[in-house]
C-alpha cells in the first residue's frame, strides 16, 4: 500500500484503484436508458421461462399418457407460443401508443 504523509503527521492512503466515475462527470447528468432493448430482453427471458415450463408439463403429460387425440397435440404450439407472441404484440402496440404523446419536433428517445 502506498501511504502519503501530510503536514502534522497525518497519513492518507493513496487511491490507486479504478475510479468510480470520471473526474469530469457532472452530477446533474441523467444516465440514458434504452427502454426498448431492456424490455425486449425481459420479454425474451419471460418467454423462454414460459416455453420451458410448458415443455416440461407436456413431457410429463406425455409420459403419463394424457395425449390421446389429435386435438391434444394441436394445443401444444398454441400454449407454447401464443402468450409470448400476444405479449410482444401488446408491447409493440403500447410503444406505438406512447409515441403518439411525444411533442412534435423533439428528438426520438427524449
Amino acid at each position: 500500500m502506498i501511504w502519503r504523509i501530510y503536514a502534522k503527521g497525518t497519513t492518507v492512503m493513496q487511491n490507486i484503484g479504478i475510479p468510480r466515475r470520471p473526474n469530469d462527470a457532472r452530477e446533474n447528468e441523467k444516465t440514458p436508458i434504452n427502454w426498448h432493448r431492456g424490455l425486449y430482453r425481459i420479454w425474451l427471458l419471460i418467454s423462454a421461462a414460459w416455453i420451458l415450463a410448458w415443455t416440461i408439463e407436456f413431457i410429463l403429460s406425455g409420459i403419463e399418457g394424457k395425449f390421446k387425440t389429435a386435438g391434444d397435440f394441436l394445443e401444444i404450439p398454441v400454449l407454447l407460443f401464443g402468450p409470448p407472441i400476444a405479449v410482444f404484440i401488446l408491447a409493440v402496440a403500447a410503444s406505438w401508443a406512447f409515441r403518439g404523446f411525444r411533442v412534435d419536433g423533439s428528438p426520438p428517445g427524449k
